[in-house]
């Protein structure tokens, strides 16, 4: 009998013990992580970079009307780092009003695609103000993906 009324009393703690998990802080908190897209720019086209920054003005409109955050970086390599430069930006206007007024949303230039610039004009192209720098653009990406962000390439 002793052992019966032992496995109950550790039955009964231990279902104790997950409702305390399931309850705690920790759990709750997880549920309330923001949102995370990754938008990939990788082409030189005006309209591709054009849509990405639709995308990301209505993925932020979305969620910040459901009262939820979400985080937003875009990636840019290849040919579509020319979104990111002062000097050929098709975008340019748009993009310095993203980083004045969406701190949810940020750029990222490979790293990699501004040394082969600098090595074929003879100079590294500036970027846009506001603008991080990644060695690797497609590894930022697969380094996002592995931390459960969401990639798109629109």
């Amino acid at each position: 009998m002793r052992c019966g009324r032992a496995s109950r009393r550790g039955f009964f703690r231990g279902l104790i013990a997950a409702a305390f998990i399931v309850t705690s802080p920790a759990a709750s908190s997880r549920a309330a992580e923001p949102h995370r897209l990754a938008l990939q720019i990788s082409d030189d086209d005006p309209l591709k970079m054009r849509a990405v920054l639709d995308v990301a003005a209505n993925v932020s409109r979305h969620y910040s009307g459901l009262g939820e955050e979400v985080e937003i970086v875009v990636v840019a390599f290849n040919g579509g780092l020319d979104m990111l430069l002062e000097d050929r930006s098709p975008v340019r206007e748009r993009l310095v009003n993203f980083l004045k007024s969406m701190p949810n949303v940020s750029f990222t230039a490979c790293g990699n695609t501004l040394e082969t610039l600098a090595v074929k004009e003879g100079r590294r192209p500036p970027l846009i103000e506001g603008v991080s720098v990644t060695q690797v653009g497609v590894a930022e990406l697969m380094e996002l993906a592995e931390k459960n962000w969401t990639i798109v390439r629109p």
